[in-house]
């Protein structure tokens, strides 16, 4: 069974959740029209990195945006994922991406466990305690965002639970595209798996955001690529593929975490 999946590549308008789920709106029926199954989006695509005021945003993920972006799923019969604020109680925030089903139920949630510094996460948001793997009728999929990327254990820890595919939302800046093309194929090279990222356009708070968004597959070949336009692209994954590459080079029996340990204990 292939998967078709979607990039909602956009131009987050900082602090502007209507304006941003308007055209999460025209990507989704974008997405749809061209077959799509499931649309992945950029990491907080409905306010940008307004994080001075992101206990106003944060919902919880019954709520808000985010029962928003259900009824889009359920209207448009296609999976949604990629993050926004949520509400994790106790005055709590956590960069968080969720995967709504076709049917617009919640699937999955994962909150960020790697926190950026540089863009100041660490000043307003709670860390993630918790890996999530995702069920679905392609197999298994793994969820994590942007700065995770640069963590080869979270992916590996996905990859021993039998992920076919990582999604990754993103906010990736200049001057680091090397960065972003490298380590999007080393994590799909070293796991056998595919990885679907969708990164933003545009500028905020004097930070430019080159887009790229990619899908790479099991041997680290690059199946889509954008440019740094806005737009939706799509790209056809057999995920029998994992299965074969990894027959072909069997690292996961030939690994010794007898020598160095098993990832998750």
């Amino acid at each position: 069974m292939k998967l078709t999946i979607a990039l909602g590549q956009m131009n987050v308008q900082l602090g502007n959740p209507q304006a941003n789920l308007q055209k999460v709106a025209e990507f989704a029926a974008q997405a749809a029209d061209m077959g799509a199954d499931w649309l992945l989006l950029p990491e907080l695509w409905s306010t940008g990195y307004d994080l001075q005021r992101a206990k106003e945003y944060a919902t919880a993920v019954t709520h808000g945006i985010f029962a928003e972006t259900a009824v889009l799923a359920r209207n448009h019969r296609l999976a949604i994922i990629g993050s926004c604020l949520s509400d994790l109680g106790e005055g709590r925030v956590g960069n968080t991406a969720v995967y709504h089903n076709p049917a617009g139920e919640i699937q999955a949630t994962y909150s960020k466990t790697h926190l950026f510094r540089l863009m100041d996460e660490d000043q307003y948001l709670t860390v993630g305690d918790a890996l999530t793997p995702v069920e679905t009728a392609w197999g298994k999929a793994g969820l994590a965002i942007c700065y995770d990327l640069r963590f080869p254990e979270l992916f590996r820890w996905y990859a021993l639970r039998g992920a076919r595919l990582m999604l990754l939302p993103a906010e990736w800046p200049q001057p680091r595209l090397a960065h972003w093309r490298t380590l999007l194929q080393a994590r799909a090279i070293e796991n056998q798996l595919f990885v679907a990222a969708c990164n933003r356009v545009g500028e905020a708070n004097g930070q430019i955001f080159f887009g790229h968004s990619c899908v790479v597959d099991p041997w680290g070949e690059v199946v889509l690529e954008m440019s740094e336009d806005e737009g939706v692209a799509t790209a056809v994954l057999d995920l029998s593929m994992v299965d074969n590459v990894r027959a072909q080079i069997p690292v996961f029996a030939d690994r010794r975490p007898d020598l160095y340990g098993e990832i998750g204990e």
